[in-house]
């Protein structure tokens, strides 16, 4: 890759249910561009529903990449995923098309955008860790905290970036290496490509409602036929993908171990809690500019054609919207 112009990328993120595949849709048929999945159950083959996977028209309609690239047992990590939307992203441009990549896994699009040493394993649990911290603290005691292992990248920020004050602290404390020599010694892998990040903001209350809606239509729409499916192909509850929401409940309940009332009840809550986590992962990252969708879509189509079409940089764009 050249790190002279790296290629520009579009990121769609936010919560599920927020209607991140939607505007994905609209913005690919706006701006000419093919999708990149960066969702971690939709990579597998097999897990349709409980996944809300884009539908065989709508990938029809546009090109999706990294959609049922794995069988249910196979380990797929960040990593592989990086690897794997490297070859995407590198394929797409070839062919004079734009890209998009769009999903709420935080941990595959940091993998994409910084590299993973930027982004160690358990990264969410201490981010979140972190983030208790500087709400009981403070944010210029969690900014001492970083003048104490890491000096030289404190000295440049203020105590209201709370977003890069953490991430160098988790970086910091997983890694035991200071960002600031990282970002040095790595100079173009903490900016893998040139990228804007749009997060879908949504009314808590509305995405709880979407999300009670979505669980009740998986069930109408044959989720227990699917999770029976699988089971009966080999897959067992063990793994990684049929533990995860959706799927676990609906094998407890084919095992007769919860009503199909439970079953509902406990998608709903376990999805809730992840949007929960989604969100306080998405909203530490300062990069991500959050728009309503769909009433700011004009405002984020804007902004998405001046991000592709302008020769600088984004960083040297955003301050002029």
């Amino acid at each position: 890759m050249n790190p002279i112009s790296p290629l520009k990328i579009l990121i769609i993120c936010g919560p599920t249910a927020s209607g991140k595949s939607e505007l994905a849709l609209k913005l690919a048929h706006a701006l000419d561009a093919e999708i990149i999945n960066a969702d971690s159950m939709q990579i597998y083959r097999g897990l349709d529903i409980g996944t809300a996977k884009p539908s065989r028209e709508q990938q029809a309609e546009i090109s999706h990449h990294l959609i049922d690239v794995a069988p249910p047992d196979q380990q797929f990590s960040a990593a592989d995923f990086a690897e794997a939307a490297d070859a995407a992203i590198e394929n797409i441009a070839s062919r004079g098309k734009r890209v998009i990549v769009v999903g709420g896994t935080g941990l595959y699009i940091r993998a994409l955008v910084s590299g993973l040493v930027d982004s160690p394993s358990g990264a969410g649990e201490l981010r979140q860790a972190l983030q208790e911290e500087a709400g009981r603290v403070g944010n210029e005691a969690m900014l001492e905290k970083l003048r104490q292992v890491d000096p030289e990248l404190a000295a440049g920020l203020h105590s209201n970036n709370l977003g890069r004050i953490i991430r160098a602290l988790e970086v910091f404390q997983l890694t035991g290496i200071p960002l600031s020599r990282y970002q040095k010694e790595h100079a173009f892998a903490s900016r893998r490509y040139d990228t804007l990040q749009i997060g879908i903001a949504v009314d808590r209350a509305l995405l709880y409602a979407r999300i009670d809606e979505r669980a009740e239509r998986m069930l109408q729409e044959g989720l227990l036929n699917e999770v029976n499916g699988l089971l009966s192909a080999g897959y067992g509850r063990e793994l990684k993908s049929m533990r995860s929401i959706g799927y676990k409940e609906t094998v407890a309940h084919l095992h007769g171990e919860l009503s199909l009332e439970e079953t509902a009840r406990l998608i709903k809550r376990d999805t809730r809690h992840y949007a929960k986590r989604q969100l306080t992962w998405f909203k530490a990252d300062p990069d991500i500019l959050w728009f309503e969708y769909p009433e700011k879509f004009d405002t984020i189509l804007r902004h998405a054609i001046e991000f592709f079409e302008r020769g600088e940089a984004y960083s040297d764009v955003q301050d002029t919207f």
